[in-house]
């Protein structure tokens, strides 16, 4: 179900956040990453650094990459599109970067925020990517903030362990 995208009520907090986007279908990623980065500005975000990739099966090397920089992103946001065509590369693709992320994400501890958008059409990406109703690159930074809020809870239960 398509749920209108609602103003972001908490502050990041001075965090880092990571933008990785994909250059192929440039229209649509360029609209949620312009979201994301006015979320992200309005959440009070202290630093914001966007990489650009060719294309969504890109976008997992580098979002690994940045997950093991020092000092640590509080989030990574991936940002993609993939318009199925005539043959099910689409759905590799978008399988691929999934697991990739997710494998990512358990290993090193770093949420990555996966909006990489599989469509079967050009109206679902319009909808998705250049409107403000709907925007899922807004809705990343919110996640992303969030997820940040999250793990910098459970950190100091890391530090008190006993041993």
């Amino acid at each position: 179900m398509l749920k209108k995208i609602k103003a972001i009520k908490s502050a990041a907090g001075g965090g880092r956040f990571a933008i990785v986007a994909s250059q192929y279908n440039a229209r649509y990623v360029d609209g949620m990453l312009r979201a994301a980065r006015a979320e992200l500005k309005q959440a009070g975000a202290a630093e914001v650094q966007v990489t650009r990739v060719p294309g969504a099966f890109e976008i997992p090397v580098v979002a690994g990459v940045l997950a093991r920089q020092t000092p640590p992103w509080d989030a990574v946001i991936c940002l993609g599109v993939i318009l199925q065509g005539q043959t099910s590369h689409a759905e590799h693709v978008g399988e691929a970067v999934t697991t990739g992320l997710m494998q990512l994400a358990v290993a090193t501890g770093v949420p990555m925020i996966h909006e990489v958008l599989v469509f079967t059409h050009e109206e679902q990406a319009r909808v998705r990517c250049l409107s403000q109703e709907f925007n899922r690159g807004a809705e990343a930074a919110q996640t992303a903030v969030k997820m940040a809020r999250v793990m910098a809870q459970l950190a100091p239960a890391e530090n008190d362990l006993p041993f």
